[in-house]
């Protein structure tokens, strides 16, 4: 039976894999990309989010998560929870109903669509005359009530959407329940509001956006009261006990309408333009929430002059004397007050204020003095400046956490210490297994540290660099400084501030030591910051060094940006991570690579120029390396530059060509007259033409020139501790690995511990090697005598590892975009390689090890290579024999900054962005798997209001 076999078919490897591997798309941190409608359940305690790509999210307690997405992939313009019900209804922008329900499955609770629907009038209608303006469920939990800009009201039947046409309610019914000389047929045009008698189930109030306001009964279908407004209406709320309602209007105004017994014309109780008396913008919704001290809380959206503050997104609170307008910095999507939803409750009582803007979720604490923020738990807005880069380090030591937090509760002390007011269902996933941090640096200078160690990606601690460097803006400036008489009364709330005051700041590189607490960020403008941790708030100075990765030498001219300027003297830093060294390379173009030894205590940085080494123990530089080609000025104008070199990338192109077409040439042994090879050089570039336009990364591995662009830009660097020189002596060593397919290798003499502050750190360049492809070199790893990679620094003293094999032969691990090449060290001869298959243009771009554990015993766990290729596959390859063990599509080819964006963890998971706001969590470990797992409470509400429980039902979000 062998021979029936494939080559290299191992059946017992391939249950192995089975055991190990398994990819999976676990759960979306971050907050939603484009929202566009928000729902809420007082029944379920569950908020729903709907975005304009058709995805509908649900939310409840830390942890308790769902998601769905609409086949359509339209906006979401409405939700409504069925009253009472695990339900809830969507209406798209293409006018169509989408019935979604939570039930179990396979043990297991889903959000799973039920039944959609299209309303649709008689044929010749124009669309109009069923385009849908509101959806009210009614409290009977049977049917829903559709408003449309015709002024008709349909009424469906639930759950199966038919049509009931004997119970429409048309305009021309209730015009003709009105007097004819309150209204016309153009006042019962387009239904602008629907809500139902909080008292009354069977009475409806309708507005229609010219004004009109009509009390329907439903059971004897005709219209009990009529309201005249003046204005354009936007948006009715009833008041607790039905006996009064409240309307807002297009001009800034709200009305308090009286509901009384007998048919009399009601005349409005009040009439206020709350930001008058200029002309204001609409009020789009309004609350009127009663409490026990009598004094209502008024909360309407918009309604702020249109000449000083027309382009403010704001909410106002009114209550008493107080009033604040809490002023976002994205548009608001929509808002909604949590509330005593108890029918027995004699007043509203509101707690909270949860408002859905463009770009955050923002929740305002109503009980406390001063109406505070409350710290979300989740839907944090990552982009909250937008992010540069990210970095992961699992298994964080217990104190280092606590210490990272107790930094971050310092910063959080201006937020309302409430619980989480949005806690339906209960989360039921196991605890994480060890404690993981994402860190995201930002274009404002800051990086962020989040707690991914589970489903909620929460924010534990931010830390900002701006206070090293001289900027325009101060940072003891409080935008929420209000002067005791300003009129409106505005608050900035919320984080979101795509505002960067200088582009320089960007934060490009992180490098997290668990273990030590020291942290290295790099920038935009070739800074780089040795940070560590300290528990209290200090002021001190701030060391500086430069870099000079030119060496002087002549014929270069940056003509990038500037350096940033940093300030003379102490700094005042707050607990957290304080830089106490910066080190500036010249020219300050990007910091494309960062490596830290905290054992060793040296840092290691490379630009597009060159790359250097520096002791930040003794504060000094230890040496810089220069690896910028005599052809290469692209290098040299910097990202931030306007210049663009189309002329070179033009003539390099045609310099391929002709290369190409030259050694076609050749083979042909230039036979035939020179009229055939003009003919046919001038097909060639036709082909070759037609080639770049149509598949641009097709294109065979074949050696570039040295003359190629970036050449000397350093993409990764790495320390190790390896034979470099002979076999019998292993020493500390700094490799580097530059675009251009060049790896250095350096000798480090690290002083020992005793005469560390006496003796310098020297270095000597030991090898030089030049892969013949020239292919960007993007990982470099060193194999011990085991073949297992090198522990981290420190992690063999803190018994986290086992000691690194020194007595076998040691091994090189080169990975270029288009190979992986394992050397010998230290005579650094070829071993193995494993060639990417070029027909389909594939190349890396992330590498990283990973341990994958097996899911069916603790005893068994293996290293291997996690590999993302620019066609979005992500690949795992055996260590050492370069085995591809299996291949997994993961983001789409076409999705660029996803792919850059994409970060490998220690135990075989990853995230990368799906849109600027959003992480997208995936694993490929079976053992290593994070997702929501939950119960909702779903109580059954009898005809006598006694609420029985049924069990829950649980969710595995998938």
């Amino acid at each position: 039976m062998r021979r029936f076999l494939r080559p290299g078919h191992d059946p017992v490897r391939e249950r192995l894999k089975r055991d190990l591997f398994q990819f999976n798309k676990t759960v979306e941190h971050g907050f939603p990309h484009q929202p566009s409608a928000l729902g809420y359940s007082p029944f379920l305690r569950l908020m729903a989010i709907g975005t304009r790509s058709g995805a509908i999210k649900l939310y409840g307690a830390p942890g308790v998560e769902f998601m769905g997405l609409h086949e359509e992939n339209n906006t979401v313009m409405q939700i409504h929870f069925i009253p009472d019900q695990c339900q809830l209804v969507t209406l798209l922008d293409d006018n169509s109903l989408h019935l979604w329900s939570l039930k179990q499955h396979s043990g297991a609770s889903e959000l799973r669509e039920e039944h959609h629907f299209t309303l649709k009038g008689p044929p010749g209608s124009p669309p109009s005359a069923t385009q849908i303006t509101v959806v009210l469920p009614h409290s009977s939990r049977e049917v829903l009530y559709l408003g449309t800009e015709s002024g008709n009201i349909f009424v469906v039947e639930l759950p199966s959407f038919k049509v009931l046409e004997d119970r429409t309610i048309t305009s021309e019914a209730v015009l003709q329940r009105v007097p004819e000389d309150s209204c016309t047929r153009r006042s019962c045009e387009l239904v602008e509001a629907l809500r139902e008698h909080p008292k009354n189930p069977d009475q409806i109030l309708i507005g229609y956006s010219r004004g009109l306001i009509v009390l329907w009964d439903l059971q004897n279908n005709k219209a009990t009261h009529h309201f005249l407004g003046s204005q354009q209406l936007e948006n009715l709320y009833w008041q607790r006990d039905g006996s009064k309602f409240i309307s807002c209007h297009y001009d800034g105004s709200y009305t308090q309408w009286p509901v009384s017994s007998d048919n009399r014309q009601p005349e409005p109780l009040e009439n206020l333009v709350p930001y008058g008396p200029f002309p204001c913008k609409a009020i789009s919704k309004i609350y009127w929430q009663t409490t026990k001290n009598g004094l209502p809380y008024i909360i309407f959206q918009g309604g702020m002059p249109r000449a000083s503050y027309g382009d403010r997104h704001s909410i106002s609170v009114v209550h008493g004397s107080q009033q604040t307008a809490f002023d976002f910095t994205s548009r608001v999507i929509d808002f909604f007050i949590i509330f005593s939803s108890e029918p027995t409750a004699e007043f509203d009582d509101p707690s909270a204020m949860v408002v859905l803007a463009e770009e955050e979720l923002v929740v305002i604490d109503l009980k406390t003095a001063g109406w505070p923020a409350v710290h979300p738990p989740y839907l944090a807005s990552l982009h909250c400046s937008a992010i540069t880069c990210s970095h992961h380090v699992s298994n964080i030591p217990l104190k280092l956490w606590e210490r990272i937090i107790s930094a971050g509760s310092k910063q959080n002390v201006h937020y309302s210490t409430m619980p989480w007011p949005i806690d339906g269902g209960t989360n039921i996933a196991p605890d994480p297994p060890q404690r993981d941090l994402l860190l995201t640096g930002h274009e404002d200078g800051t990086v962020r540290f989040w707690d991914a160690s589970g489903v909620c990606l929460h924010l534990l601690y931010k830390l900002s660099t701006v206070r090293v460097f001289l900027t325009d803006a101060d940072p003891n400036d409080n935008m929420n400084t209000l002067g005791e008489d300003e009129w409106p009364p505005l608050r900035k709330v919320g984080t979101f501030d795509p505002y960067s005051d200088d582009p320089r700041l960007g934060i490009q590189k992180i490098y997290l030591c668990k273990y030590s607490g020291y942290l290295a960020v790099a920038g935009t403008a070739g800074q780089v910051l040795v940070m560590e941790l300290n528990d209290e708030d200090a002021e001190h100075v701030v060391d500086h060094a430069e870099a000079d990765l030119l060496q002087d030498q002549e014929g270069y001219r940056w003509k990038g940006h500037e350096k940033l300027r940093t300030r003379d003297g102490a700094v005042r830093f707050e607990a957290g991570f304080q830089p106490f060294v910066l080190v500036q390379c010249q020219p300050p173009a990007v910091v494309t690579s960062l490596a830290l030894h905290s054992e060793w205590k040296l840092v290691a940085f490379g630009t597009s120029h060159g790359f250097g080494l520096f002791d930040h123990q003794q504060k000094r530089l230890v040496f810089v390396k220069c690896t910028l080609h005599p052809s290469d000025q692209l290098a040299l104008e910097g990202p931030l530059s306007r210049v663009k070199s189309l002329k070179k990338s033009l003539r390099q192109s045609f310099r391929r060509i002709r290369r190409s077409r030259v050694s076609s040439r050749k083979r042909r042994g230039g036979s035939g007259n020179a009229s055939e090879v003009q003919e046919a050089n001038a097909k060639f570039d036709q082909d070759a033409l037609q080639e770049m336009e149509l598949a641009p990364v097709q294109r065979k591995i074949e050696a570039r020139s040295a003359e190629d662009s970036f050449t000397g830009f350093v993409r990764t660097l790495y320390f190790a501790d390896t034979f470099l020189r002979d076999s019998s002596r292993h020493c500390p060593s700094l490799w580097a690995g530059t675009n251009g397919g060049t790896v250095y290798a350096f000798c480090l003499r690290v002083p020992p511990a005793e005469r560390r502050m006496d003796e310098p750190v020297r270095a000597e360049q030991a090898k030089e090697i030049q892969l013949m492809h020239r292919a960007p070199v993007v990982g470099i790893l060193v194999l011990d005598g085991r073949s297992t990679p090198l522990p981290e620094p420190l992690e063999v003293a803190h018994d986290l590892s086992k000691s690194p094999d020194m007595q076998g032969s040691h091994q090189l691990l080169v990975v270029s975009e288009e190979q992986f090449k394992v050397f010998t060290l230290p005579k650094v001869s070829s071993k193995l390689k494993l060639k990417l298959t070029a027909l389909e243009g594939c190349r890396v771009r992330k590498v990283t090890v990973a341990n994958f554990g097996s899911c069916k015993t603790d005893d068994y766990s293996e290293n291997d290579l996690a590999v993302l290729t620019n066609l979005g596959d992500i690949q795992i390859i055996s260590l050492p024999f370069l085995k591809l063990q299996i291949r997994y599509p993961c983001i789409r080819k076409e999705d660029v900054s996803g792919i850059a964006s994409c970060v490998f963890t220690k135990y075989g998971q990853g995230f990368y962005l799906i849109s600027p706001s959003e992480f997208e969590r995936f694993s490929l470990s079976t053992k290593w798997l994070v997702e929501p797992r939950c119960i909702v409470d779903t109580p059954e509400v009898t005809s006598n209001n006694h609420v029985h429980n049924k069990p829950g039902v649980e969710n595995a979000a998938r």
